[in-house]
C-alpha cells in the first residue's frame, strides 16, 4: 500500500479512563492497515454493512442501488474524516456493483465532496466476487480504475489468472489462512503462493487477522508486507491512534551487517503527485510547504518515476519566462529520477548509495518496498547529523 500520507506515531499509548465508549450495533470498525517492515500505518480499513439492495445478490444493479451505496460510501467517509483526514482508505463495496455501469462516476462525484480524491481510496470487494462472471469483474474493475480508484479483491479464492488480468491493487488472504501459517507449513506454502502471484502482476497480497508477532515473522518471510488484524490493534481502534508495533527484522539482506538504524528510522512522509501533474501544482506544493525539499511523482501503483528538488525546479519556473514555459506543462519534464533505497537498509549503507552520486549527493533519498513503492523519503542531512553524533 502507499505511504504518501502522514504515518501515526503518538506520544503515548490511550489510558483506559480516555477509551471511547464501545461501539453500537453496526457501527464502522475501524482496522489499521500496517507495513510489516515498518510498523507504520499506511492505511485505514473501513468494516460496514452496506445497504440492503432488496434484490438477490445476482439481479441487474439499479440506478436507485447505486445512489444508496455511493450515499453510503459518502457517509463512511466523514465519520473517519473526524479523526482521520491524510491516510487512505480501504472501503467496503458491495462486489455486485462492478456491474454497474454508472457507479464509478457517481462515487467520484460524492468522494470528492468529502474532500477524498479517488486515488486515496481502494474499494475492497466483497468474497462473493468470486461468484460473479470473469467478463463482469474485469470491465468493472476497469471503469473504477479508469475513474482513479484502486480495487481490492476481498478473498484470495478467486482463480489467479483472473487476478493477473484484472489487475486489483490489493488482493486480501482469508483469516483463515493466516492464522496457521506459523504453524503450518502447507498454509505458509500458500500464503507464498499468493505473494509471489501478487509480485509477479503489480498486486499487494494483504494478510488479515495477524495475531502474533510470530504470525508477522512468518509473513515476512513468505514476501507479505502488509496486513490487518488483532496483533495491531483491538476493534475499539480509531484512526490516529498507535499500534503494537512489529517485531525487528533478523539480518540477513544485503547491507545489513552495518551496524545502527534503519534508514527507516529517518523517514519522512513524501509529497507525491501522479505522474502527469503539470509544474504549476508542483509549484503550489513548495509554495504550501516551505520545509518541503522534493515533490515526488508517481505512477497508478504507488512506484516513484520522477523526483522534483525544490531549488532547481524554483530556478526554471520563477526564472524569466519559467512560469510561461512550465506552469501548465507537465512536471515530468523538470523531473530527475528518483534515488532509491530499500526500506530495510541501514543509514550508513544508504549514505553510501548518496554519495555515489556527485552531482545530487545532497539530493532526498526515495524509501521503498520490495514492490518498488514509495513509502517514505529520506533526508540526507538528518542521516549525515545523526551519524556524527553516534
Amino acid at each position: 500500500m502507499s505511504a504518501l500520507h502522514s504515518q501515526h506515531s503518538p506520544t503515548a499509548w490511550r489510558d483506559e479512563s480516555d477509551a471511547p465508549p464501545r461501539r453500537a450495533a453496526g457501527a464502522p470498525i475501524y482496522q489499521p492497515v500496517v507495513d510489516l517492515d515498518s510498523g507504520a500505518v499506511v492505511a485505514v480499513e473501513i468494516t460496514a454493512a452496506p445497504p440492503p439492495s432488496g434484490r438477490g445478490r445476482f439481479a441487474e444493479v439499479s440506478s436507485q442501488e447505486e445512489s444508496a451505496v455511493a450515499e453510503w460510501l459518502l457517509v463512511l467517509v466523514r465519520e473517519a474524516a473526524a479523526t482521520e483526514s491524510l491516510l487512505p482508505l480501504v472501503l467496503p463495496l458491495p462486489a455486485r456493483m462492478l456491474s454497474g455501469e454508472g457507479f464509478a462516476a457517481l462515487a467520484e462525484s460524492q468522494l470528492r465532496r468529502a474532500g477524498r480524491r479517488p486515488r486515496d481510496i481502494t474499494f475492497m470487494l466483497s468474497p462473493d466476487l468470486a461468484e460473479l462472471a470473469r467478463p463482469t469483474v474485469v470491465a468493472g474493475v476497469a471503469r473504477l480504475r479508469s475513474a482513479g480508484f484502486r480495487c481490492g479483491f476481498g478473498t484470495a479464492m478467486v482463480r489467479p489468472d483472473l487476478v493477473v488480468e484484472s489487475a486489483p491493487f490489493l488482493m486480501r488472504i482469508d483469516p483463515s489462512i493466516v492464522s496457521k501459517v506459523a504453524s503450518d507449513q502447507r498454509q505458509a506454502t500458500v500464503v507464498e503462493g499468493l505473494a509471489r502471484i501478487g509480485r509477479g502482476s503489480g498486486v499487494y497480497a494483504l494478510a488479515s487477522g495477524v495475531h502474533a508477532a510470530e504470525d508477522v515473522v512468518r509473513l515476512r518471510r513468505c514476501g507479505i508486507r502488509v496486513g490487518t488484524g488483532p496483533f495491531f490493534a483491538d476493534h475499539t481502534w480509531r484512526p490516529g491512534e498507535r499500534v503494537t508495533p512489529v517485531p525487528e527484522p533478523t539480518a540477513g539482506q544485503e547491507g545489513a551487517h552495518d551496524s545502527g538504524p534503519r534508514v527507516t528510522e529517518f523517514m519522512v512522509p513524501p509529497v507525491g503527485l501522479d505522474s502527469d501533474a503539470t509544474a504549476e501544482q508542483v509549484l503550489e506544493s513548495f509554495t504550501g510547504d516551505p520545509a518541503l525539499n522534493s515533490v515526488i511523482l508517481i505512477d497508478h501503483r504507488e512506484r516513484p518515476v520522477g523526483v522534483i528538488d525544490r531549488t532547481r525546479f524554483l530556478l526554471s519556473v520563477t526564472g524569466r519566462y519559467g512560469h510561461a514555459l512550465h506552469a501548465k506543462r507537465p512536471a515530468m519534464r523538470l523531473a530527475e529520477s528518483p534515488r532509491t533505497v530499500p526500506a530495510w537498509m541501514s543509514a550508513l549503507a544508504a549514505l553510501r548509495v548518496a554519495g555515489q552520486d556527485t552531482v545530487r549527493v545532497y539530493d532526498d533519498l526515495i524509501a521503498t518496498n520490495d514492490y518498488g513503492q514509495c513509502l517514505g523519503v529520506v533526508h540526507i542531512s538528518d542521516l549525515i547529523q545523526s551519524l556524527s553524533r553516534s
